[in-house]
């Protein structure tokens, strides 16, 4: 349930996100001798009612996907009542009037995977994958808070969600930069225009919501008519007509509500602010107002996107990133809307640098590549990497970006599912000339520029509240009809009483003549294939070297290999459509390939390169070190990531291997003193053929890909003798529990963390805990949200869970809340762990089904990709457990019992928890001293004791 705050058209912005460009000439490469066609085949129907309905089948899984759109977003709110379709969102999943209770219940108890809703400015949306055999229930749920949802709308529902939404828009206030998009917003377009405002709205107009605003405001916008619904997946269009028919075909149609006119509001002169905020480094937004949703335009400015900043080797990335050091990141996008689009620049500046010179600069690329357009090698790499987005796109049929979203996105908008095809084209075809024309024509005056520096925040005034003006609800169009009713809704929702098979792919094994074992899951739904080269050590494996240099070093393997310096690897790999990463968790380092099939071996030549001859040139350690210190700077600031940075410390104690940030960024002094030696040291020691383990998954066979493999790595072999990681010895938990404090001034809310440590993921009671977890903190439903976002509405959302490590595993509750409420949070917290560890109030039957349901019926769905399947088998192999774990695990979940979960939560102890609230001082520290939970300490971001201040000296008598 969120703010989406930038629309998007969904499968081309992975498309975006995946591509990679640059000016460097790639090496060149010989065409694949067959090209898989990729598509999302659909039927599509229309009820009399006027509900829109599309079908897509793909039978890989036995689940469905169920994805309904409604054509209202904030643009459709009266002034005076901002934030409506968001608030309403929130509503919807509070129940309905012949289902009595949270939304999300019904479909826990089925195993769904990927639900959530989001508004944007443009519509409103809600999802979900369900197993086959509960389509029904899903569709009774979907249909009635549709048709049956007034009568469960009171006042008591309006404030809770109201309450849970204005915590939402002090989370996103809450965050480093969190005030920029909506000073944004109110720039780019004028009073009055449909965007000017924000999706989540003011707090004025969220307050003064009546329960007969609101329910005026269901009548009018949520009719059938109004709505498309796609279910993609293990389904055909005759169930899917006599289902709908069955559920919707009853329910009237609402009014045919107009929409606005499409305003592109094109600025004629550009403009800039400067803002201040509690913040490590400037940044430059910088924004102009391009052509909206389904126009040749905006497809092609994602294409000048793409060149200008929206790859790794871009043409902003090259002069301010490469060549003259300017900035840490830089970025730059096109977002498709439905009245008009954004185009967005964004650069974070390196300390010390006038961000007036990096805006000369952006200035500078973009009206060069508005005159002279891209190269014809620019321009290729663009189109594949948009295409190869596409591929990987297309493997979800559900979920947040799926299939289902972008044939739902299609249809509420151009009235095509099919959509996507012509924009596929447009890039396809677009010329060098169409690319640089488009630029000229929209990226010229009418910009504007936001410059956010380091200084105090300051807190955004709300937009004037305005009385808005009487409506009454359009008469319905007599044209629409209705079916005849099939559901009996007072029996409730139906029970889903039989479930598919858990079904996970056999795994095939092999070993390479370098000794590394080779294990592979085939999985031929989509022309791609994923690796994953694992190797023990990770962060555990900087004892006895500088912190952080694990995860440094994996860092730079993407910067250039073999004869490739940075940016000629990165326009080889793009060329391709490949993705490469390299990155290190606490217990592990792993290298990454995703290959397009048609381009399979020379992207395992590239891979292979980066594996065995990483070259660490120095110009690029010291561009990355600049980035990388700035990126812990911008981690003391964000309440989150500076929690994770000082908690290890605190419950390991120092000098223990996992006493270290557990975002793996090290320190400033040690990464300053980074050497290259340092990094041949740590590849030469950690990166050993004989010690790892290549995990693949995709669309291959054993007898295809074994000798790829050799012929690229048989012959690797390690040098020197193979280091140890030391096995993490267990710690104590304190005495009592300790809290400590730090400062985040003007902020908004406070971030509340309650951590310990629990035995190792190897520890044969993990999954008991595991599940007990689930009752407490691990999802939407368990006691710690119900409590603090649902019954109090302090948060936004509360939840627990705990990493999965070889040694003790850091077991955490979190809430960020609003700040007048820190302490009663606290207090929440520490009483609902109380009680349930305690057994106080005990994990019941009907909890531990629920979450046992969570668990298991939801593995049909929950190995949709090959990345799920691939982070299974990294369980496997890292917590050397057997090939049929997950058959293993879904017994013992099933045979549990309340008597063995209770038995797990007495693992937690109330009495020795450590806490870390990260909020503005004076508003926390007196009440949570007050609470006397423990020895209570104020720490800066760095761990280290703040000394208090001296009280201020008395005055003098006269």
């Amino acid at each position: 349930m969120t703010v989406q705050l930038r629309p998007r058209a969904a499968l081309l912005a992975v498309a975006l996100s995946a591509a990679l460009g640059s000016l460097a000439p790639a090496p060149v490469l010989a065409k694949p001798a067959t090209v898989a066609k990729v598509d999302i085949p659909f039927e599509q129907f229309t009820l009399p009612n006027g509900l829109r309905v599309v079908v897509h089948t793909d039978r890989k899984a036995p689940i469905v996907a169920v994805n309904i759109w409604y054509h209202v977003g904030s643009k459709d709110e009266p002034a005076g009542r901002t934030g409506f379709a968001h608030l309403f969102e929130h509503l919807m999943f509070q129940g309905s009037e012949n289902h009595d209770g949270e939304y999300f219940e019904p479909f826990k108890q089925v195993g769904v995977t990927g639900q959530n809703g989001t508004t944007n400015t443009d519509r409103t949306n809600y999802f979900e994958n369900v197993p086959t055999t509960a389509l029904d229930m899903a569709l009774w749920m979907e249909s009635d808070r549709m048709g049956h949802l007034l009568g469960a709308i009171d006042q008591a529902a309006l404030d809770e969600q109201r309450g849970v939404v204005q915590n939402e828009k002090r989370q996103g206030e809450n965050q480093p930069y969190g005030q920029v998009w909506e000073k944004l917003t109110r720039a780019m377009y004028p009073a009055g225009h449909p965007y000017h405002h924000s999706v989540i709205g003011s707090m004025n107009d969220l307050n003064a919501a009546s329960l007969d605003d609101v329910k005026t405001w269901f009548r009018t916008w949520y009719g059938p008519n109004n709505a498309v619904l796609v279910l993609a997946g293990d389904i055909d269009l005759a169930t899917a007509k006599e289902k709908v028919a069955k559920y919707f075909g009853d329910i009237p149609a609402g009014p045919s509500m107009a929409q606005p006119k499409v305003d592109v509001a094109k600025r004629e002169k550009s403009t800039r602010e400067v803002m201040t905020d509690k913040v490590p480094q400037a940044r430059i937004y910088r924004a102009w107002n391009v052509a909206q949703v389904g126009t040749t335009d905006i497809d092609q400015l994602q294409l000048f996107a793409q060149v200008l900043g929206g790859a790794k080797s871009s043409r902003l990335d090259q002069r301010l990133l490469h060549q003259d050091k300017l900035v840490d990141n830089i970025s730059a996008g096109a977002y498709s809307s439905q009245l008009g689009s954004n185009f967005v620049i964004m650069a974070s500046v390196k300390q010390g640098v006038d961000p007036a010179k990096v805006e000369g600069i952006i200035d500078e690329e973009v009206k060069r590549l508005a005159k002279d357009g891209p190269t014809a090698d620019e321009l290729s790499r663009g189109k594949t990497a948009f295409r190869a987005g596409f591929i990987r796109g297309i493997e979800r049929i559900g979920g947040f970006g799926g299939k289902a979203d972008a044939l739902a996105e299609c249809t509420v908008y151009e009235g095509d599912p099919g959509c996507f095809r012509k924009s596929l084209a447009t890039i396809d075809a677009a010329t060098a000339a169409q690319v640089r024309d488009v630029g000229a024509k929209w990226l010229g005056a009418g910009d504007h520029t936001i410059v956010v520096e380091p200084g105090a925040r300051v807190a955004l005034a709300e937009l004037p509240s305005e009385t808005p003006k009487p409506f009454t609800v359009p008469a319905v169009d007599p044209a629409f009809t209705t079916l005849a009713k099939q559901v009996d809704r007072s029996t409730g929702v139906p029970q889903t009483k039989t479930f598919p098979d858990l079904k996970f792919p056999e795994l095939h094994r092999a070993t390479l003549k370098n000794g590394t074992q080779v294990i592979l899951a085939e999985r031929h739904d989509i022309p791609v294939v994923q690796f994953s080269y694992e190797f023990p050590g990770g962060f555990t494996a900087d004892q006895g070297r500088k912190s952080g240099t694990a995860n440094f070093t994996m860092g730079l393997l993407t910067e250039g290999a073999g004869k490739l310096g940075a940016l000629p690897f990165a326009d080889a790999v793009d060329a391709l459509g490949a993705k490469l990463d390299a990155s290190a968790s606490l217990d592990s380092t792993s290298v990454y390939l995703s290959a397009l099939k048609e381009n399979l071996a020379p992207s395992l030549a590239l891979y292979a390169d980066m594996l065995r001859q990483p070259r660490f040139d120095q110009s690029e350690i010291d561009r990355i070190k600049a980035t990388w210190i700035a990126g812990i700077q911008q981690e003391k600031v964000n309440p989150s990531a500076v929690a994770m940075r000082v908690m290890p410390t605190l419950l390991y104690g120092a000098g223990h291997p996992y006493a270290i940030p557990f975002t793996g960024s090290g320190n400033e002094v040690d990464i300053q003193s980074m050497t290259r030696e340092d990094l041949v040291d740590f590849h030469r020691d950690w990166l050993r053929p004989e010690q790892g383990t290549l995990i693949v998954v995709g669309d291959t066979t054993l007898k295809e890909i074994v000798p790829l493999l050799e012929r690229q790595l048989g012959n690797w072999k390690a040098e020197g003798p193979a280091p140890q990681v030391k096995a993490p010895v267990d710690v104590a938990r304190p005495t009592q529990a300790r809290v400590y404090l730090i400062d985040q001034p003007g902020a908004v809310q406070a971030n509340l963390f309650a951590s310990q440590v629990v035995p190792s993921s190897k520890d044969p009671g993990s999954t008991r805990l595991d599940i007990a977890n689930g009752v407490l903190g691990g999802d939407f439903t368990s006691r710690l949200n119900m409590n603090l976002r649902e019954q109090k509405h302090w948060s936004y959302g509360a939840g627990s869970s705990a990493s999965n490590t070889l040694g003790q595993r850091p077991w955490g509750a979190r809430a960020p809340v609003q700040i007048d409420k820190t302490a009663e949070s606290m207090q929440e917290m520490r009483k609902e762990i109380a009680e349930f560890a305690s057994g106080v109030k005990p994990a019941t039957p009907a909890e531990v089904a629920r979450i046992r349901n969570i668990q298991n019926l939801s593995l049909p769905g929950a190995y949709e990709t090959a990345s799920a399947v691939m982070g299974t088998i990294s369980g496997i192999v890292r917590y050397q457990r057997p090939d049929d774990y997950v058959v293993q695990r879904k017994a013992e979940i099933e045979a549990m019992t309340p008597a063995q979960v209770q038995q797990a939560a007495a693992t937690l102890d109330p009495n020795a928890l450590t806490w870390v609230v990260v909020g503005d001082l004076k508003q926390t520290e007196a009440p949570v001293r007050a609470l006397n939970f423990g020895q209570v300490q104020v720490i800066d971001a760095e761990g280290k004791v703040v000394a208090p201040a001296a009280p201020a000296a008395a005055p003098k008598a006269r």
